[in-house]
This record gives C-alpha cells, sequence and structure tokens, in this order.
C-alpha cells in the first residue's frame, strides 16, 4: 500500500528541487511500504538498532522463526534464554519484553496516537524503555505514515544529504536542517528517497 500523499509529494519535491528529482527518476516504481502493526513496528526497531542491515535481517528474522506471531502475547511467553538464541543482546532482551508488556498492559496510548502530534507521539514513546528519538520517528515514518518526519540523527540521511548535495564532504547540522528546510511538508519522503540513493541501504522499519 502506497501512503496517498506519495505522489504529490514527488511531484512537489520534483518542482523544486533538481537533485531530488534524479533521484526519484532513479527509483520509479518504489515507494515506502507502511507497516501497520504498532507493535511489529517497534520490535523489530529495537531488534535493528545499531546493528548492519545485514544483521539486523538475520536476527529478525530468526526472531520472527522463534515467536511465531509477533504480538505482545506471544513475546511475554518467550523465555530469555529464546530471545538470546536469536542474536539478540541482554539489553535488547529486557527491551522488547519491556515493550510486550506494556503494550499487554495498555501502558501505550497506541489508539491516541493517529490524533496526536509527532512531537506528542515521540515524546510518548521514548518513555518506553528502549526507545529514542530515532526509533520514535522511525514509527511515525513507517506506522503512522507521517509526511513530514526528517531523521537528523539517522547516520543513512546524514549520508544521503552529504552524498547528494555536497560531494560527500561532511557538513554542518545546521546545514543539514537548512536542507531539510526546503524539503517541506514532504521531508518523509525525500529521507525515503535520500535512503534509496544510498548502497547499501540503511534498515527500515
Amino acid at each position: 500500500m502506497k501512503p496517498e500523499y506519495w505522489e504529490k509529494a514527488k511531484r512537489s519535491l520534483a518542482r523544486r528541487d533538481p537533485v531530488m528529482a534524479a533521484i526519484m527518476r532513479r527509483h520509479p516504481r518504489v515507494h515506502l511500504q507502511p507497516r501497520g502493526d504498532p507493535f511489529h513496528t517497534l520490535a523489530r526497531a529495537i531488534v535493528g538498532q545499531q546493528i548492519s542491515v545485514k544483521a539486523a535481517q538475520s536476527v529478525w528474522n530468526r526472531f520472527s522463526g522463534v515467536a511465531v506471531e509477533i504480538i505482545p502475547e506471544k513475546i511475554i511467553k518467550l523465555k530469555a534464554t529464546h530471545l538470546r538464541a536469536c542474536g539478540l543482546s541482554a539489553r535488547k532482551c529486557e527491551y522488547i519484553s519491556d515493550l510486550a508488556q506494556r503494550f499487554a498492559d495498555g501502558l501505550v496510548h497506541v489508539h491516541r496516537w493517529p490524533e496526536m502530534s509527532d512531537e506528542a507521539v515521540v515524546a510518548d514513546l521514548v518513555q518506553v524503555r528502549g526507545i529514542g528519538r530515532w526509533t520514535a520517528e522511525m514509527f511515525l515514518m513507517f506506522n503512522l505514515l507521517r509526511p513530514d518526519v526528517f531523521p537528523l540523527g539517522d547516520l543513512g540521511l546524514q549520508k544521503g544529504l552529504r552524498l547528494a548535495y555536497h560531494g560527500g564532504r561532511r557538513i554542518s547540522l545546521r546545514t543539514m536542517q537548512s536542507r531539510g528546510e526546503a524539503l517541506r511538508p514532504w521531508r518523509s519522503v525525500a529521507t525515503w528517497y535520500l535512503w534509496r540513493s544510498l548502497d547499501p541501504l540503511p534498515v527500515e522499519y
């Protein structure tokens, strides 16, 4: 399923940003793939933290096989030894178990998130162990499909900006922010295409 704003965003970005237009022409038939289940999205984000794309996919495949269903009720029942056998660190085992328990106990405001502002959702999510701003921003993009997220802490986005607009030279955070301002209100779409421009691709959630 393609986000409903996707084609409108592409047209808008292409009209005013020739660099972005060129990246989009190189990837004509692809688009962000939404993740429909909040728990699944957040669990996958935790699994992929601070490891390579290939390693993250490998661990997630093993985790999915052990859990069978990626739902809180199933994860709560898994022993730490089962989670560790998937390749998860002890800390990530704690984070995923804590996330599952919070969902099962109704301690996260899942049903309110669609009506909340981006920053309000981020503030709610970062209270959960193991979820920082980057994970919350991935959730905004891939689950809530917010169109104007610009995760400046993401290394893939930083690299994409350097290569696409600055010949690979190092640039300041202020310069990145300024570039992002020019991409409003479709920064999620611009971020996604900047990721597409990289090899290998960054992890997505």
